[in-house]
């Protein structure tokens, strides 16, 4: 006599198998929703709020070293003002960086990884310079003692790093008033940055316009060793704020 069902037992380890499969199936799906949602909100994290720059150069030595990996928040100067002593990345007000041979480009895993944070392929054409001079401000260099002055009140400045030998607070000498949407930028690393003293050659008088500001950097991110936030210093400014009231 044929048998027309199948062995006992034989039912529920299919049925076993299929709800296995199905949960497989489910949780590769929950994960890939998990992993586009997590990339989008970085994205828009990145693109509105916070994104990150490498340092290219020494100029803002011994703040930032160069290859530091440095988070900025992009909510200034759009939703908050700038201050003095902030540490800015902004777009070259023209003729500040060496024209560039090479049209660079990005891998695709440098573009996903820029999604989230993890590289900025774009750090080659930015800026990063520390803010001395708001609109309005009288900023002179150099005084007796070698002292930057901010509306007639010299700053103490523990950021800056001088040439072996050198007192003055920066490389040239200059006395200017910021105009109005405009500031004054120098790097910390005050003989080696092409900042706003070095660059009143140009149209611009080495005036950044605030406009050209991409945010403010608030910590370096990588390396771990170099993990720290970023101050403003605002003891250094607090009689140059004063006198401009």
């Amino acid at each position: 006599m044929t048998d027309d069902f199948l062995p006992t037992g034989s039912g529920h380890a299919t049925s076993a198998k299929q709800s296995r499969q199905r949960s497989v199936k489910l949780f590769v799906r929950d994960l890939v929703i998990i992993l586009l949602v997590a990339i989008l909100v970085s994205f828009l994290i990145k693109t509105f709020i916070v994104r990150s720059f490498y340092i290219p150069s020494g100029s803002m030595e011994n703040t930032l070293q160069i290859n530091d990996l440095i988070m900025v928040n992009e909510l200034e100067p759009n939703l908050m003002p700038i201050q003095h002593g902030d540490v800015v990345v902004f777009t070259d007000p023209g003729g500040w960086l060496p024209p560039s041979t090479e049209k660079s480009t990005t891998n695709p895993i440098e573009w996903v990884l820029s999604l989230v944070g993890l590289a900025a392929p774009d750090s080659d054409d930015h800026l990063v310079k520390r803010v001395i001079g708001l609109p309005g401000d009288k900023v002179t260099c150099c005084n007796a003692l070698g002292q930057m002055s901010v509306n007639g009140s010299p700053l103490d400045e523990p950021y800056v790093k001088l040439a072996a030998g050198e007192t003055d607070a920066a490389s040239v000498h200059f006395d200017v008033t910021v105009p109005k949407g405009e500031l004054w930028v120098m790097g910390d690393n005050r003989w080696d940055s092409q900042d706003s003293s070095r660059n009143q050659n140009l149209p611009g008088k080495g005036f950044v316009p605030e406009k050209d500001v991409v945010g403010r950097a608030i910590l370096i991110s990588w390396p771990i060793s170099h993990w720290t936030w970023l101050s403003n210093y605002p003891d250094v400014f607090r009689g140059a704020e004063d006198d401009k009231q």
